[in-house]
């Protein structure tokens, strides 16, 4: 959206920041030019209508105060039919000592929604979804370096998990973390950036994909030691409860990891200090390329807390996920709760693991088939008649332009510069590097 501001006849692009929030094809909305008076302009940004279709019936195609009027109220109407509550039944929890910490909660067996709130989950799964197989093709063209983990087949988690939480909790996770990145407020261009090791990464270029890095969100990052980052969820769980901020902590990991020391010395610290973390075992299956079964001699992993309520709930259901969490949240206020997410993903380990030694492509293509996280909500949408399937198109097109922008954004960035060389070792300090040749830091640092 632009508008040149300063001439007596602007023109300004009207199109359509979500498609959620418009009543006509974005095509027609986004092929739209139309005549808006700078007086005019400046009305639509106060009544919050950018990117909403406006018919102009001024001399010339100008818009009108009526125009911007009968826009607002076409608006409104739409706002409240997308906010219209329904409820969608899910796959009942398992719980695990849920009145450990007093009366056991009821677990939910359904969620309200709207189809507002589902066409928000659907753009942003499917943009986890689109970024993930964007990274897939630039491991595979030699654009990335070192170890590569992708999301793809899990995004009902990472985006339930964000449905319930607020920036004020924390969350730490593996090295499968990219999507956390995303969701917790960096872009898709920044995500690939960092991929790509160039400088507009979250972490300059220089922590690759499995460190991605948001403290101002309060995202911990990926850790790259198999199951180290719970003890960081305890950690940032006693800085929670220390600070009294009412924020819990957010500590995930695999089913490979959940057979881990440092899992069980942090349940233990945090159970004898009552710490507001929720430990959430992502249980995609496979580990690192070993079945549950012979990996596991217990594979009820919501139950490995002994001393904590747990909860299982079906992770490639965002709304189960949603309303699982929001019981760990109560939970946690009283003390850690272990989670365990059914979820599944469609690569391998990493980009290195073809991920058909240990199961097979049918495997893999009848559970895409049957519980895909973000077909199941493009089915709610169309079954339920919340969106048409014009109307999803007009999501998946949009998703598909920012990710392909994205991809040459983050290719034509550049490196870090050398003096980032020995910066962000010590907080506050710049390190004069020795026995390097390097040139002056992006701040002046010296060379």
């Amino acid at each position: 959206r632009r508008a040149h501001r300063g001439a007596p006849d602007a023109k300004i692009m009207l199109s359509v920041a979500r498609r959620a929030r418009c009543g006509v094809p974005a095509a027609r909305c986004m092929s739209s030019l139309v005549k808006v008076s700078p007086t005019m302009a400046k009305l639509i940004r106060d009544m919050g209508l950018e990117g909403v279709y406006i018919t102009p019936s001024g001399p010339k195609d100008t818009v009108t105060k009526p125009d911007i009027d009968a826009a607002a109220a076409a608006k409104a109407a739409k706002d409240k039919e997308l906010a219209k509550p329904l409820t969608i039944d899910f796959r009942p929890m398992e719980g695990w000592e849920l009145d450990y910490y007093g009366t056991a909660p009821t677990l939910p067996t359904s969620a309200t929604t709207s189809a507002g709130e589902l066409l928000e989950y659907y753009e942003t799964m499917y943009t986890m979804r689109r970024m993930e197989i964007a990274t897939d093709v630039l491991y595979k063209g030699k654009f990335v370096a070192g170890f590569c983990h992708l999301y793809d087949g899990q995004e009902g988690v990472g985006m339930g998990l964000e449905a319930a939480a607020t920036m004020t909790d924390s969350i730490v996770t593996s090295y499968r973390d990219h999507c956390y990145q995303y969701t917790r407020g960096s872009t898709v261009a920044e995500v690939l950036g960092e991929l790509l090791g160039k400088y507009i990464g979250p972490a300059k270029g220089k922590g690759g994909s499995m460190h991605m890095y948001k403290a101002d969100n309060n995202f911990y990052g990926g850790n790259g030691i198999v199951g180290a980052q719970t003890s960081l969820g305890a950690g940032l769980a006693f800085a929670h409860k220390y600070a009294e901020d009412g924020g819990v902590a957010f500590a995930l990991y695999g089913d490979g990891a959940a057979n881990q020391g440092q899992l069980f010395e942090a349940a233990n610290i945090a159970a004898l200090l009552k710490l507001p973390v929720i430990f959430v075992c992502e249980n995609n299956q496979y580990a690192m390329g070993t079945s549950l079964a012979r990996g596991s001699a217990c594979t009820d992993y919501y139950t490995r807390g002994q001393y904590m309520p747990g909860i299982k709930v079906d992770g490639m259901d965002v709304l189960a996920v949603r309303e699982a969490v929001k019981v760990a949240k109560e939970l946690a206020k009283e003390g850690p709760v272990m989670m365990e997410m059914d979820t599944y993903r469609y690569h391998g380990h990493s980009m290195s693991d073809p991920g058909i030694t240990y199961r097979t492509r049918d495997e893999v293509a009848s559970v895409r088939a049957a519980r895909d996280p973000v077909a199941l909500v493009k089915s709610w949408l169309i079954d339920k008649e919340l969106a048409t399937e014009a109307e999803v198109k007009d999501i998946e097109k949009r998703v598909r332009k920012i990710v392909d922008e994205a991809v040459a954004k983050a290719k034509a960035a550049t490196p870090p510069p050398p003096g980032e060389l020995t910066r962000d070792i010590y907080v506050g300090k710049y390190e004069h590097p020795r026995m390097v040749n390097v040139g002056p830091g992006p701040q002046g640092g010296p060379a």
